[in-house]
């Protein structure tokens, strides 16, 4: 009963009617704008210090197959030489980037993100690596990250990518039951990842991250239980367990998925926080709203130490304060807001290929906006808004949230509280943090339709 009333509540204060942003950035990216672009990531990127290490993210928007769950910018392709070409323009966006960045800065972080950053070959993951080294040279205590597609990938890939540096990979699971992986064009034998991550292990990759979803179709708790028990199996260090975000206004492939076969919201609900708890109880730390680590891992201590952070990628211990993004569509985080290149392959190659950088819109950051970005970060990493640390940082200009975090210690009852030093979202609210978080959102677009809060 007690249970039931809890869930009642959580429907009442929207979490199965929200739709609100995710907040891998602040602001959103509907809000970015075409007035900023190029200039501005010139001047930005040429400013930068070089004392201080970046993180570089690279898209490969290519695919052999479109899997139809999927709302990510790609594009498929039956052969390699789009994906040869597109290796190509890259070079010709670092040789740009060379003439604008100063001289002796180094990349802390680097990830290959898609698409399938996989569908390389080996010759092709050698050139693009060396290619990124020869401009931003790795620090001595870089990381260098993965997006890893089993079903695209072999032990020559994999140990290309561990000679050229990669020490975490990031799988792509989704669900392991052959129903679920039907329905969202995704067929992924068990025997096709186990290999993968043996192939991972053998090659000294002592990092693994296992990407999962609930609320796919045809998921139930019996389905994802076993999916669960056969991660575990595989003996990942960190595992994410994304909502999915059925979008198909967004994401056109979506139409293909039979909606009726979603879970219900209830169902959905139960389907997290049932994941949730077999992780917990196998030994995981809860990072956020989403992340799991084993308690030694990097994202666990940088959540017990206050140092969780939260990028494009989901949470991450990243301390650069800078991101570049190449590729089409990648954003770049940069002092003074996001530039994000051309979103299409075609606008983006078109804009290397005429010798300028790919910004093509974005958003310069004023003082409000770095701090509702922070106040945000807080909630989504620690469940906690930290009033002194802002008032630290932003002197009176925090003061200006006081009236919105009244207002959400009101609405959200004993599922928040609220005094001087803080406000802080209770375990049995967090479900809620993105709606809450969205309180301090002061450009939420008129029109722009989110994935929903659960």
């Amino acid at each position: 009963m007690r249970f039931m009333k809890q869930i009642i509540r959580l429907a009442e204060l929207g979490l199965f009617d929200s739709r609100v942003p995710r907040y891998t950035s602040y602001p959103t990216a509907p809000v970015f704008a075409p007035s900023v672009g190029a200039t501005q990531q010139a001047a930005e990127l040429a400013a930068l210090d070089p004392a201080v290490p970046v993180s570089v993210y690279l898209h490969i928007p290519f695919c052999e197959r479109l899997c139809w769950f999927c709302a990510c910018r790609t594009q498929g392709t039956k052969t390699l030489s789009p994906v040869e070409s597109y290796i190509g323009t890259l070079e010709q966006e670092l040789a740009l980037m060379r003439e604008v960045l100063p001289e002796g800065l180094r990349m802390g972080r680097m990830h290959w993100g898609g698409g399938t950053p996989t569908i390389l070959p080996p010759v092709l993951i050698h050139r693009l690596a060396q290619a990124v080294k020869a401009v931003i040279p790795p620090a001595d205590d870089w990381e260098f990250s993965v997006e890893i597609d089993p079903t695209m990938v072999d032990r020559a890939k994999i140990d290309a990518l561990a000679s050229e540096g990669m020490n975490r990979a990031s799988i792509g699971i989704q669900d392991f039951d052959p129903l679920v992986q039907g329905a969202i064009g995704r067929i992924q034998p068990y025997d096709i990842t186990k290999a993968c991550v043996d192939d991972l292990r053998a090659a000294g990759i002592n990092s693994l991250n296992a990407d999962l979803v609930y609320g796919l179709p045809h998921q139930d708790l019996v389905r994802i239980d076993d999916t669960v028990s056969r991660v575990l199996e595989l003996a990942p260090d960190r595992v994410a367990l994304f909502g999915y975000a059925h979008v198909p206004w967004v994401s056109k492939r979506q139409k293909l998925i039979d909606d009726t076969a979603l879970p219900r919201d209830l169902d959905r609900y139960h389907l997290a926080e049932q994941a949730a708890a077999r992780f917990r109880a196998a030994g995981f730390d809860a990072i956020g709203i989403d992340h799991f680590a084993l308690h030694d891992d990097g994202l666990a201590r940088a959540a017990r130490e206050g140092r969780l952070r939260r990028n494009f990628q989901g949470y991450t211990d990243d301390t650069c304060p800078t991101l570049i993004g190449m590729g089409a569509s990648s954003i770049s985080r940069l002092p003074g807001g996001y530039v994000q290149n051309a979103a299409a392959t075609a606008a983006y190659v078109q804009r290397i290929e005429a010798g300028e950088l790919a910004g093509a819109r974005g958003h310069v950051m004023t003082q409000d906006d770095l701090l509702r970005a922070r106040a945000i970060e807080m909630l989504m990493c620690e469940f906690r808004l930290d009033r002194n640390e802002l008032q630290a940082s932003f002197g009176p200009l925090a003061s200006t949230l006081d009236s919105t975090l009244a207002l959400l210690a009101e609405r959200f009852g004993d599922l928040v509280a609220l005094d001087d030093d803080a406000l802080e979202i209770r375990p049995e609210g967090r479900a809620l943090t993105r709606i809450v978080a969205s309180a301090l959102d002061a450009h939420m677009p008129e029109g722009v339709r989110y994935s929903r809060a659960s």
